[in-house]
């Protein structure tokens, strides 16, 4: 029998298998690419503070669509909380495989475990919500035949559909079955979406990706590439749903790879593009998730 603590070397193997054939291929074309030139006058430094912020906004509107979740679920330990925990999710997301940031936040909140997971879980079924309609603006812009949208939406249908039947084959399958009662109270919390409730968190959510659009937009002018609404829109949805891919830290490998792929199928310049937005989107938010961090364990000591 294959136990628990064998599964996981293999999961961190299949996690750094996908980054290094993904990094493999982007240094493989990187090669063949003109060096960036990125300029630093005063205009694209202005677009670099503008997009700083504007994540610093949505990283706040992450941390507020929490704490109404948490709330909704009777696990709520204060705005404050909710938002230093959200920072240091982040933080982990960056620094650890797997989101293990999100982990992070169920253990340190201190409220029933599996009842702080179905908020985390309705965190991501909202954001696939607002992707999937920032997608479905994308299509009737674009076109269904644009870029790599096709294979995204046969990808996401063939998704849904496993997942549907692994949850119709839960009664029949003892060990199926056992984790559909481990995931009730998580999916309690999901249930808890339906309503009107639902859809302001959802609406909440769709403004949080329309600020990273904001952000991404503003890097390409820092950069020197005019993305556009649309081609804001695009890049953004393709390279988070990049996430849902087994990575290493920081999603190395497999954000940089949709990022390429986002940008080339829009026939934009992108190795100085991602660099930049890789510092904007990676490397404040996880210095001062670790501040955060480091502060709570301080206090904890006193």
């Amino acid at each position: 029998m294959t136990t628990t603590a064998g599964r996981r070397p293999r999961v961190g193997l299949l996690q750094v298998a996908v980054s290094l054939a993904a990094l493999a291929g982007i240094a493989w074309w990187a090669t063949r690419q003109r060096s960036p030139h990125l300029s630093l006058d005063d205009a694209a430094l202005a677009w670099l503070s503008a997009g700083l912020l504007l994540y610093a906004v949505a990283t706040l509107l992450r941390g507020e669509r929490w704490h109404r979740l948490l709330r909704g679920s009777d696990a709520d330990r204060g705005r404050g909380e909710s938002y230093r925990l959200t920072t240091i999710g982040y933080m982990g997301n960056n620094t650890l495989p797997a989101r293990a940031g999100d982990v992070m936040r169920v253990m340190m909140l201190g409220s029933p475990r599996r009842i702080v997971l179905g908020t985390v879980v309705a965190e991501r079924v909202l954001d696939a919500l607002a992707l999937a309609v920032i997608f479905a603006f994308v299509v009737a812009d674009r076109g269904v035949d644009f870029g790599p949208l096709p294979y995204l939406i046969a990808a996401g249908a063939a998704g849904a559909a496993i997942l549907g039947l692994l949850w119709v084959a839960a009664p029949r399958s003892a060990r199926l079955l056992q984790a559909r009662e481990w995931a009730r109270p998580a999916v309690g919390t999901m249930r808890g979406l339906l309503g009107a409730r639902g859809l302001a968190l959802l609406v909440v959510s769709l403004v949080v990706w329309l600020v990273e659009a904001s952000v991404y937009l503003t890097v390409g002018a820092a950069a020197g590439i005019a993305l556009g609404l649309t081609g804001a829109l695009y890049v953004v949805a393709l390279t988070n749903l990049s996430a849902l891919v087994p990575a290493a830290p920081g999603y190395v490998g497999t954000f940089d790879a949709a990022v390429l792929l986002a940008l080339g199928s829009l026939k934009l310049p992108a190795l100085g593009y991602l660099l930049v937005l890789r510092f904007v989107l990676f490397v404040p938010i996880t210095v001062v998730g670790l501040a955060l961090l480091l502060a709570r364990v301080s206090r904890r000591r006193r």
